[in-house]
């Protein structure tokens, strides 16, 4: 009778543990999806409070800070204060400080979205601040290249990079093309399954690639 109630009291336990991981994973990827598929600003914000909010209640779970951190930086590149842009890549750095020791180390994820962070300090003054952050933002994506070269973020954000850029120092949208292309498929062999798995970018890489392929 001892070992039945033993052995129902774990089971129980481990429905209790299970629920509590479905309901992480489910509050991250909801937040995520309704952050992902709206471009109006407001509604991002709202998303990205979510995520202060699930970073705060999962605190011990890294991929929390991780969509806080990212979810950030999308909203300083979005952001019309230039106060308010740094603002916001200072969040973005604490949480993404906190994902990497929560994690033990850097891994491709989270150089990537440090290269990301980067991009989006030097697009706040691009003048004053290029040749600082232009280069953590190469050292940042080289480094995840090294972890994992089928990244697709990596290319992603090259191809961003290069289409932003001015055609005579060597950017544009046959610049950009390459990159975009090699980023779509593998984007398409990624899962959007598991969200502790980031699979951010996809959405707007489709988009890009496409607007890569007219004239410059």
């Amino acid at each position: 009778m001892t070992r039945y109630i033993l052995l129902t009291a774990l089971i129980a336990l481990g429905l209790v543990n299970c629920k509590a991981q479905a309901t992480f994973q489910d509050a991250l990827q909801k937040t995520f999806i309704a952050f992902d598929t709206t471009q109006d600003f407001q509604k991002k914000v709202d998303a990205s409070n979510k995520f202060a909010m699930i970073s705060k209640k999962w605190g011990s779970e890294w991929s929390t800070h991780y969509y806080n951190a990212y979810s950030k930086g999308i909203l300083s590149y979005m952001e019309k204060e230039e106060s308010k842009r740094d603002a916001y890549l200072d969040e973005a750095d604490k949480e993404l400080d906190e994902t990497v020791s929560l994690l033990g180390k850097d891994n491709d994820e989270t150089y990537v979205l440090r290269g990301m962070l980067a991009n989006a300090r030097m697009a706040v003054k691009p003048q004053a601040r290029w040749q600082k952050y232009g280069k953590v933002f190469d050292e940042n994506l080289d480094k995840a290249k090294e972890v994992n070269p089928n990244n697709p973020r990596i290319y992603h954000l090259r191809g961003m990079s290069k289409f932003f850029t001015p055609k005579m120092f060597g950017g544009g949208k046959k610049a950009a093309l390459p990159y975009f292309e090699k980023a779509d498929g593998l984007f398409a062999k990624e899962s959007s399954e598991d969200i502790t798995k980031p699979y951010w970018g996809k959405t707007t890489n489709t988009y890009m690639f496409e607007q890569s392929k007219g004239d410059d």
